[in-house]
C-alpha cells in the first residue's frame, strides 16, 4: 500500500513516501479500514520535528510521551470504509462508513484520559489501510457531512469539546479563543457559540471575516499593539473563560482581562511553550488553570452525534494527494490556512 512513513524526528526529509508498504492485518477485536480522508494536525509536525520535549529537558528531541518508535505512519484524523474485521468482531460493520477515535485509553473507564495516540504510539491514516481496535470505529453512514469534513474531526473538534466540558462552559459567559483561525480554533468557535456563550476571538486580521462566519461575536487581530485594551473594552466584566491553543506571551498578557474565579484551559503552546507568568495574578483572583491534551469516549461519542446531526461544520481550507504530504505540512506550517488541510489517500 501506499503510506508516508516517518523515519526520524526532522523536517520534511524524515517522511518517506513508500508504494509498496506492507498493509496491515487486522488483529482479534480490531477492523481494517481503507482510509479515504485524513487530516493534517499541530501534532503531526511537533511530533515529527520530536518538539515535544522532556520534564527534565524541555529543549530534548522527544514524541508526546517522550519516547518515540520509529519507523511511525503518522495521521490521528481518520475517516474510512471498513474493508476487513478481524477475530471477535462482527460483521456490521463491513462496507460501513466510520469515524475513527485516535485515542489510546489505558482502562475501559468511560472518563480515561489517552495515554496514546494513532499516529504517534501507534500508526495512524496517513496510509490507504490502517488497523485500529473495532470499538474506535463509529459508524457514521447517515452523516451529511463529507469524508473529507468528517476527517476534520478527531482531533479537533474532539480537543476543543474537552476544553469546553473541562471549564464547563454556559450560556451567557464570556469566552476568549486564541489561535481561532485553525482547526482547533475554529472548532472551539462554533461550538462555544452553540452553547450560547458570547464569543471572542484573536486571530490574523486577513482570517477575521472566516472567524466571525462561524460564530465569533468580536474578532481581535494579534498583531494589534494595544491588544489587551480592546479586548478589556470588549469585556468591561472580564472574561469568564480562555479557551487558549497558543501559550506564549499572550498568557501573561491576557491573564489580567480575566474576571475572578475565571477559568483558563490550555490546549496548545504554538506561540511559545515556555514562558515567564507572574503567578500572583492566578491566586488572587482565584483563576482555575487547567491543561487540556485531548478527548475522552465520552467527549468523542458526543462528537460522533454531531457528526451524524450535521450540527457541526468544519471548514477545509485546502486538499492533498496524500502523495503531496510534504506540500501539505508546508502549507499548515506556514499558518495561511483557515480551517483543516486534508490529504486523501490515492
Amino acid at each position: 500500500m501506499t503510506a508516508a512513513v516517518l523515519t526520524k524526528f526532522g523536517g520534511s526529509e524524515s517522511l518517506e513516501l513508500h508504494h509498496d508498504w506492507p498493509r496491515p492485518r487486522p488483529a482479534a477485536h480490531q477492523v481494517l479500514v481503507n482510509v479515504t480522508a485524513a487530516a493534517v494536525n499541530n501534532t503531526d509536525l511537533w511530533t515529527r520535528q520530536g518538539a515535544y520535549g522532556r520534564p527534565e529537558d524541555p529543549a530534548a528531541l522527544a514524541g508526546w510521551l517522550g519516547d518515540f518508535d520509529f519507523p511511525r505512519i503518522q495521521g490521528g484524523d481518520i475517516c474510512g470504509i471498513v474493508a476487513e474485521v478481524g477475530s471477535g468482531v462482527g460483521d456490521e460493520l463491513l462496507g460501513r462508513r466510520v469515524l475513527i477515535d485516535p485515542a489510546l485509553y489505558p482502562s475501559a473507564d468511560e472518563n480515561a484520559s489517552p495515554t496514546g495516540y494513532l499516529g504517534s504510539e501507534a500508526d495512524g491514516g496517513f496510509a490507504q489501510y490502517v488497523a485500529v481496535d473495532a470499538a474506535h470505529a463509529h459508524d457514521v453512514h447517515d452523516s451529511p457531512l463529507t469524508d473529507e469534513q468528517l476527517a476534520c474531526l478527531p482531533v479537533a473538534f474532539g480537543t476543543a469539546l474537552a476544553m469546553l466540558d473541562r471549564v464547563r462552559v454556559q450560556a451567557g459567559e464570556t469566552v476568549l479563543v486564541t489561535g481561532a483561525s485553525g482547526g482547533v480554533g475554529l472548532a472551539l468557535v462554533q461550538l462555544a457559540a452553540a452553547r450560547g456563550a458570547h464569543v471572542l476571538a484573536i486571530t490574523s486580521g486577513s482570517k477575521a471575516d472566516a472567524v466571525l462566519a462561524n460564530g465569533a461575536a468580536q474578532v481581535f487581530t494579534r498583531e494589534s499593539p494595544n491588544i489587551a485594551d480592546q479586548i478589556s473594552a470588549a469585556a468591561p466584566d472580564g472574561l469568564h473563560v480562555v479557551a487558549d491553543i497558543a501559550g506564549g506571551t499572550g498568557v501573561a498578557t491576557l491573564m489580567p482581562l480575566m474576571r475572578d474565579n475565571g477559568r483558563w484551559v490550555i490546549a496548545g503552546a504554538v506561540a511559545g511553550p515556555v514562558i515567564e507568568f507572574d503567578l500572583r495574578r492566578l491566586y488572587l483572583h482565584n483563576i482555575q488553570l487547567i491543561g487540556s491534551s485531548m478527548h475522552t469516549r465520552v467527549h468523542f461519542r458526543g462528537l460522533v452525534d454531531l457528526a451524524r446531526s450535521g450540527d457541526i461544520r468544519p471548514q477545509i481550507s485546502a486538499t492533498f494527494p496524500l502523495t503531496a504530504i510534504a506540500d501539505a505540512q508546508a502549507e499548515f506550517s506556514a499558518r495561511r490556512h483557515i480551517g483543516k488541510i486534508v490529504l486523501l489517500p490515492e
